[in-house]
């Protein structure tokens, strides 16, 4: 993710991960996929969906009577920044720290457990290359 563009809310990533999922989509398209527990307005989601085009993170095609929104950045790298951030601003650096915690707040499966494993050995093999 660019640094010239900000970080969504809370709110605006659970608009974007439906761009993602979805792909290209009306605001009435992203707000029928929001959780039916979400009390969130069509009005709310059209603020937020406007919200995103302001920052650069969803494009906006005017062509046809109803808006297309896609999203301009990609998932993966979107997340990695988000990331980034907390572990900075929460765990001053350490992203063992966040990984200790988020291990610690919720169970955790053996495919879970798994994958785990399998990064750490990466990692550690990233390591003896240097």
């Amino acid at each position: 993710m660019s640094r010239a563009r900000s970080h969504p809310t809370d709110a605006e990533l659970q608009l974007l991960r439906i761009l993602w999922a979805r792909g290209p989509s009306t605001v009435r398209e992203v707000h029928e996929a929001l959780s039916p527990d979400e009390a969130t307005g069509y009005t709310t989601t059209l603020k937020l969906m406007q919200n995103l085009h302001g920052k650069g993170l969803v494009s906006r095609d005017e062509a046809s009577r109803q808006h297309i929104y896609r999203a301009t950045v990609e998932e993966s790298p979107t997340v990695q920044s988000l990331v980034r951030q907390l572990i900075d601003r929460t765990f001053e650096g350490s992203a063992a720290a966040l990984a200790m915690h988020a291990l610690g707040a919720k169970r955790t499966t053996p495919e879970e457990l798994a994958q785990l494993k399998t990064l750490i050995g990466e990692l550690e093999a990233k390591e003896k290359k240097r």
